[in-house]
């Protein structure tokens, strides 16, 4: 199983921006690099839902109530995944949960990070 650690999350105003990371603490880097990832989000009193994966090889895809405003990334080398997210909205608000994909599935997530957009 792999160890993924999230954090970034917090209060941010609609319109505004925050940068989410998890990391991969006992994963060597040889290893990350070969991984698929992902982040899901799921809002109070709705289903967990995918918002962005990115493939060992580099090969994105969004949601589309994120695309334009959500870019994921990967820093193999600091075995870190990120989630910038941009021009937040009051339906943004979910706990967001990093993952390592298998054959296009979710197979290890981290424990979550909360974010909140509201004025």
């Amino acid at each position: 199983q792999v160890l993924l650690v999230e954090s970034g999350g917090g209060l941010v105003q609609p319109g505004g921006s925050l940068r989410l990371s998890c990391a991969a603490p006992r994963t060597i880097f040889s290893v990350f690099n070969t991984f698929d990832m992902g982040w899901y989000r799921q809002a109070p009193g709705k289903e967990r839902e995918l918002v962005a994966k990115i493939t060992s090889g580099g090969i994105i895809s969004y949601a589309d109530s994120v695309k334009g405003r959500f870019t994921i990334s990967r820093n193999n080398s600091r075995k870190i995944l990120y989630l910038q997210m941009s021009n937040l909205k009051p339906e943004d608000t979910a706990v967001y949960y990093c993952t390592r994909e298998r054959i296009g599935a979710p197979t290890d997530w981290g424990q979550g990070t909360r974010v909140t957009v509201s004025s």
